[in-house]
């Protein structure tokens, strides 16, 4: 496993309420899980966990047989490098489709005008390319996530955490992305997506997680 949870719980600062309960799972690569469960279940804060950007209240989070929140800073976002989190509502830089596509790569040693150039080929090959040159804020809520998923995509990370990647898209986008997320799967690139949309996680997933108030409540295998 990539990521494993071991018992964790969690609760905001200043708050007594425990969001998560004694959670124990693991995620790795070439597998696609669904989260799925009702509102205010734990799922985007699960998945934070997961994306190694919060730290359990208790428990321990492993990251490839390491315990992560025990690594030095420089350890610890070498790690954090091979998994990546888009929110539901992404936040987009200034600047082009391309741009913010290639963005991730710029901040691993490439070269602006090579990260727009591969931006732009995972554009073209998703029939997407009118939207290169696009700039960030014209886009509508579809293309921005759509955007947002691409930049996640193109720096080839180990896994890629979902939170609700569907629910901005029209149909169109919708069957774009679920053919992408296939394809990212046959990679072997590991996927962790919560959703409420139960189609998608019945076409896509080979394991679902089911939340609810915290605590996973069944775990079905495909």
């Amino acid at each position: 496993m990539a990521i494993k949870l071991k018992n964790v719980w969690y609760r905001y600062p200043g708050s007594r309420n425990w969001v998560l309960k004694g959670i124990s799972i693991g995620f790795s690569r070439e597998e696609a899980c669904a989260v799925v469960g009702p509102n205010a279940s734990g799922k985007t804060t699960m998945l934070k966990i997961v994306s190694l950007l919060y730290k359990p209240t208790r428990g321990e989070v492993e990251a490839w047989n390491t315990k992560y929140w025990d690594l030095p800073p420089s350890k610890a976002l070498m790690l954090r490098r091979r998994v990546v989190y888009v929110h539901e509502k992404p936040i987009l830089l200034r600047g082009t489709v391309a741009y913010n596509i290639g963005y991730g790569l710029i901040l691993r040693g490439h070269s602006i005008d090579e990260a727009k150039q591969r931006a732009r080929a995972i554009l073209d090959s998703l029939g997407l390319s009118y939207l290169a040159d696009k700039e960030a804020k014209s886009l509508s809520a579809g293309e921005a996530q759509l955007t947002a998923i691409l930049r996640a995509i193109v720096i080839k990370p180990d896994i890629v955490v979902l939170d609700e990647p569907i629910s901005h898209l029209d149909r169109s986008k919708r069957q774009i992305l679920v053919q992408l997320l296939a394809k990212m799967k046959r990679k072997g690139i590991g996927l962790v997506i919560a959703t409420h949309d139960l189609i998608l996680a019945e076409t896509l997933a080979d394991r679902i997680i089911y939340l609810e108030r915290g605590a996973i409540v069944g775990v079905e295998r495909k």
